[in-house]
């Protein structure tokens, strides 16, 4: 979910090279059988989030069927809402669901940053200043269940959570469930999250604390929300936050603190509600009205982390059919609003790349998995590092540092279109191809 994209000036980032179909090879699932029993799949992706669909709709779309395992009885209601950006709007139509999920939530015009105290320090408008900039909220839940509504009927198996992996050698591997299952799968796609048993099981390291946490909550107005189509972002000390509509009745919120550790899980909603608003007591009186109207069991803390891809230190994201896509991969701080765009970017890359290569043995698959991490890698190292440093500048709590951001930095230096060229990327449209 997305926090703030504030400003930074470095770490550009150049878009990908522009992506090319493959030829298209259609296969059909084998169904699942009874427990205790082992059955062979060709494509098993793991976990049923953003990253898990959205492979599996862009590999049906190529004619190669896939099957998802979901650990949830039910696809993943949880969380709140994410920003898309152009780029992952590009990827939804690619996909063929962009126009369905604009009809459902409002295109932001702008953006408006303030100080605690309520003083305006800078305004944009994306038609001026990023021409072609396209930015909505969209809620979790209607995009996982939009992502779901286009996969073929049996594609998701819903609680079949991953026990245990094994390499087979040249016969697959062996994902054994904890109902008792086994499924022998040629090619393992790993979208099972931040704590991915798919990436730890490949040697990566978790993903490492960066220093803050994040509320996150959805006000309801039943009768209508007032804001202006705009995102809006608030910083104090160590401490920022921020609020943006996401449809006309719904308005998306976020704090995000600094903090020394992780800390414990709290799941009392009423306490997690008390401590939001605690934290921004003094804040403007718009962002407490957005806390005041959220149900307490919509809002969520968590912990924000990130791991950095260093090469030569870190396990390449491809080995033997195994492969990872989104957090499982490459799990990014919020604060350029790129963690589910690039999730969904990986999506495109890897099907596109992967399709041209089934059923033609081990060594072809391999090595389109590993053409789709040497393109990525260029691509998600780079924003991840980014998106660090710039929650690293905006969460200072020192007072003169402070002053300066709100006095020079934010009102006098930023510039909204340098800072939005991660956003640019390209991919063609994945036109269906009928199963034989």
């Amino acid at each position: 979910m997305d926090i703030t994209m504030a400003s930074s000036l470095v770490f550009r980032t150049p878009p990908p090279p522009r992506n090319r179909m493959f030829r298209k090879i259609p296969r059909v699932a084998s169904p699942l059988v009874s427990c205790a029993s082992t059955s062979s799949e060709g494509v098993v992706v793991v976990g049923g989030g953003i990253a898990g669909l959205a492979v599996s709709l862009a590999l049906h779309r190529l004619g190669v069927s896939s099957l998802v395992l979901e650990q949830g009885r039910t696809l993943r209601a949880g969380g709140t809402s994410l920003t898309l950006f152009k780029n992952g709007w590009r990827v939804l139509d690619s996909l063929g669901v962009g126009d369905e999920l604009r009809q459902d939530f409002l295109p932001i015009q702008g953006m408006v940053m303030k100080s605690d105290d309520g003083r305006e320090l800078r305004s944009f408008s994306f038609d001026k200043e990023a021409p072609g900039q396209e930015v909505r909220a969209v809620e979790r839940r209607v995009l996982l269940e939009t992502l779901a509504n286009k996969l073929p009927p049996g594609t998701i198996s819903y609680s079949s959570k991953v026990k245990s992996v094994k390499a087979q050698e040249k016969e697959g591997t062996l994902l054994e469930l904890e109902d008792g299952r086994e499924i022998l799968a040629k090619t393992v796609i790993g979208c099972d999250g931040v704590n991915s048993p798919i990436a730890k099981w490949m040697g990566f390291s978790e993903a490492k604390f960066v220093g803050h946490c994040a509320f996150r909550g959805m006000a309801i107005y039943p009768d209508g929300q007032p804001f202006e189509s705009r995102v809006n972002y608030i910083y104090g000390r160590g401490l920022r936050a921020g609020f943006v509509p996401v449809s006309p009745s719904k308005v998306y919120w976020f704090i995000c603190f600094n903090s020394n550790s992780p800390g414990q899980r709290n799941t009392d909603p009423s306490l997690l509600k008390k401590e939001a608003l605690d934290l921004v007591r003094d804040f403007p009186s718009d962002l407490l009205d957005t806390i005041r109207n959220t149900e307490e069991e919509i809002i969520i803390k968590t912990p924000l982390v990130d791991r950095w891809l260093w090469p030569g230190l870190t396990p390449p994201a491809y080995r033997n059919g195994v492969v990872l896509v989104g957090d499982a991969w490459h799990p990014m701080t919020p604060n350029l609003g790129q963690g589910a765009c690039c999730a969904l970017e990986d999506s495109v890359v890897l099907a596109t790349k992967l399709s041209g290569s089934i059923g033609k043995g081990p060594d072809a698959v391999n090595q389109a998995l590993r053409e789709y991490a040497n393109e990525r890698w260029t691509r998600v190292f780079p924003l991840t590092v980014r998106a660090n440093l710039v929650g690293s500048l905006v969460q200072w709590d020192n007072p003169l540092v402070c002053a300066l951001r709100n006095g020079v930095f934010i009102p006098k230096i930023v510039r909204l279109g340098p800072f939005l060229e991660h956003t640019n990327f390209e991919c063609d449209l994945l036109e269906p191809v009928a199963s034989s």
